[in-house]
């Protein structure tokens, strides 16, 4: 069955308008009585009958609503310093496939990438990206891509769980560190830039209460960090 975000959702009825009628009517050419599923882009989906199309809208009757299944009841948020130019829409995309529920970018010490005045046209470019990705893998919900913050002010204590990926952490692997936890509903992920976080920087974070975690004996890009954090990270909270 075709499947749609929809902001337009009331308790009875949904209106679809932008790019998705205009796909609805004239590429997929679907007509009243046509069945589709809608999702509110927070974790709801309904079973929807098409009641009128056009170009810019498309009315449908809502049926029956259900919990979308692809979302974890653990919300993991990743922070990822800024990478070189080209990556961030890579992870984005990827994050968001796997089950991210947001990404805040991060400016650190040792970041290559220093944030312009146009950051604001990247950031909706990226939430674009997340839109695509999360309909191409039937997410219940949309990851937001939040302003740009600086490492220092990263509020830790706002998670149940906040992890910092450290190259030189020898104790403590991620999953003894996710094992250990009780049961955390929100859990955050920090990731450090191409040339790491500087150990200043870590000390800072485990002394306001975040875990410097080990991924494993093998360094990874920046970019391939995330994701597997993240990945690993939802195996392990998911039932």
């Amino acid at each position: 069955m075709r499947r749609f975000f929809c902001e337009n959702i009331t308790q009875s009825a949904a209106v679809i308008t932008g790019d998705d009628a205009h796909h609805i009517s004239r590429v997929l050419r679907m007509k009243a009585g046509d069945a589709l599923s809608l999702c509110d882009g927070a974790g709801n989906e309904y079973d929807a009958v098409i009641t009128s199309v056009s170009p810019e809208t498309v009315g449908c009757a809502l049926g029956e609503r259900h919990a979308s299944e692809a979302e974890s009841p653990v919300r993991v948020t990743l922070f990822q310093c800024l990478p070189k130019t080209g990556k961030m829409e890579l992870i984005v995309q990827k994050c968001t496939e796997l089950g991210v529920y947001a990404i805040v970018p991060v400016n650190s010490a040792r970041c290559v990438v220093v944030p312009g005045k146009d950051y604001d046209k990247k950031r909706d470019r990226y939430n674009r990206v997340a839109l695509e990705a999360a309909k191409q893998s039937r997410r219940g919900m949309i990851p937001s891509v939040l302003p740009l913050i600086e490492l220092k002010k990263i509020d830790v204590k706002s998670f149940d769980l906040f992890l910092v990926a450290y190259e030189d952490e020898t104790t403590i692997s991620l999953k003894q560190a996710l094992r250990a936890a009780n049961s955390p509903m929100s859990i955050a992920l920090l990731i450090g830039p191409e040339g790491g976080l500087e150990a200043g920087e870590v000390e800072q974070l485990v002394k306001t209460g975040a875990v410097s975690v080990s991924l494993g004996k093998r360094i990874l890009r920046t970019e391939t960090a995330g994701m597997a954090m993240l990945a690993q990270t939802l195996y392990e909270v998911e039932e």
